[in-house]
C-alpha cells in the first residue's frame, strides 16, 4: 500500500562517516542551502555522470560492433572472391 505524500520529496535514513558528514555540513553552509537539498543535488549529479558514462560507453560499443560487422562482411567477401571466379 502506498500512503500518498503531501510532498514531493520522499524521507530516508543513511548512515555516513563522520568526516563525510561534517564536510557536507560546512558545503551546505557554505551554500547557503539546506543538507537534504545538497545531498539531492550531489545525488542527482552522480547518477547524471553514470548515465553519461553508460551513454558513452554503449556508443563506443555500438561503433567497435559496426567496426566488427564491417571487417568480418570484408573478411567473407574477400574469401568468396576466389569462388566467385570458379563459375
Amino acid at each position: 500500500m502506498v500512503i500518498p505524500s503531501y510532498t514531493a520529496a520522499v524521507k530516508v535514513a543513511v548512515s555516513i562517516p563522520d568526516d563525510v558528514f561534517r564536510r557536507a555540513e560546512a558545503a551546505a553552509a557554505q551554500r547557503g542551502v539546506s543538507r537534504s537539498r545538497l545531498y539531492a543535488e550531489a545525488l542527482r549529479d552522480m547518477l547524471d555522470r553514470d548515465d553519461e558514462i553508460t551513454r558513452r560507453l554503449d556508443e563506443v560499443y555500438a561503433d567497435d560492433a559496426q567496426e566488427d560487422q564491417v571487417a568480418f562482411a570484408r573478411a567473407a567477401s574477400s574469401s568468396l572472391l576466389p569462388l566467385l571466379d570458379e563459375w
